[in-house]
């Protein structure tokens, strides 16, 4: 794990990556964890920036696009002209081509089983549209789960739960702003993710419904674990984990090893499904973190300073949130 003060960006001091977040501004994480499970060894499933990782967090891969696209938004709305950049099983990198595929995601298997889903992301031109994994997907994009089933903005996800409305997997993505990347100057990330763990545990949705907050990368910032080496894409930097339910495990720190393909291998076993990919067929399936053997824990909410309300109306931006 040598090698951290060599990697950051030109002009800044040896000292960059041994940087800290006040724990004054990340009081809900802290709340959360505590009050139900909290792990420790959770690993990117790829050992590169956000576009592969979201890609893992849908599909269980990435077809091994190990780097962010040339140009933004990351997908089939990418200009003319985009590139990627593949990883070989050998470890070699080479030009890959225009970031729109046709690979099977979770999405697909869930269609399949007859249950439903949704992507809440930005929309496509506006901050944090890098994140809409679904954009990639040539016929998720072009197809009408377009329009059905990947929802912007993001925030419709406190209206939807709110109105009574909620998929059997859902996937909620931020906007820039919001997102806990340091180069923001914006410390709302955990108001945000508060605000949708609100939303759900105040709603009708909280007995049957369990929540899993984690982060799409390690930001650069310094860790002391190396990560395991499963293939040639990862496992890539530990990444927190909280999972919140009415049968999540109060106070629990989980030491088991997790990746992003636990949270659909838990998906897959909590629907009766197959493994969709390699990922999750390898991974657990986060059962330690739950007992649901005990009685169902009724919901505190999470005190926090902006609410539902301050994040629907909330100035959009068309900043790049993510370089890398």
């Amino acid at each position: 794990m040598n090698g951290f003060d060599l990697g950051g960006p030109a002009g800044q001091p040896a000292t960059f990556a041994y940087a800290y977040v006040p724990q004054s501004e990340t009081g809900p994480y802290w709340t959360m964890a505590r009050s139900w499970t909290f792990g420790d060894r959770m690993f990117q499933s790829n050992s590169g920036p956000s576009y592969p990782a979201h890609q893992y967090l849908i599909a269980g891969q990435s077809n091994m696009v190990d780097e962010n696209p040339s140009s933004s938004p990351w997908g089939c709305d990418s200009p003319a002209g985009t590139t990627t950049t593949l990883l070989s099983a050998n470890g070699t990198e080479s030009a890959g081509p225009f970031p729109c595929f046709d690979y099977t995601t979770f999405g697909d298997v869930l269609e399949s089983a007859g249950l439903s889903w949704r992507f809440y992301a930005p929309a496509i031109g506006s901050g944090g549209d890098i994140w809409s994994a679904y954009d990639p997907i040539r016929h998720v994009r072009y197809g009408t789960d377009w329009t059905t089933r990947v929802v912007s903005p993001e925030t419709t996800i406190l209206t939807d739960v709110a109105a009574g409305k909620l998929a059997s997997m859902t996937w909620v993505v931020p906007k820039g702003a919001n997102s806990d990347h340091a180069g923001t100057n914006s410390a709302t990330g955990p108001q945000w993710v508060a605000s949708v763990v609100n939303a759900i545990g105040t709603s009708p949705f909280w007995s049957s419904t369990a929540i899993i907050v984690t982060w799409d990368d390690w930001g650069g910032w310094y860790d002391h674990v190396a990560p395991p080496q499963l293939d040639a894409m990862g496992l890539g930097m530990r990444v927190p984990l909280i999972v919140i339910s009415p049968y999540a495990k109060r106070g629990y720190i989980s030491h088991v090893q997790h990746e992003f393909g636990s949270i659909l291998r838990y998906a897959e076993a909590r629907f009766g499904l197959a493994p969709l990919g390699a990922a999750d067929a390898r991974a657990d399936d986060l059962s330690d973190c739950f007992d649901y053997t005990q009685a169902p824990a009724a919901f505190t909410a999470i005190q926090t300073r902006l609410r539902a309300a301050d994040f629907v109306h909330q100035a959009r931006s068309a900043t790049p949130p993510d370089d890398d």
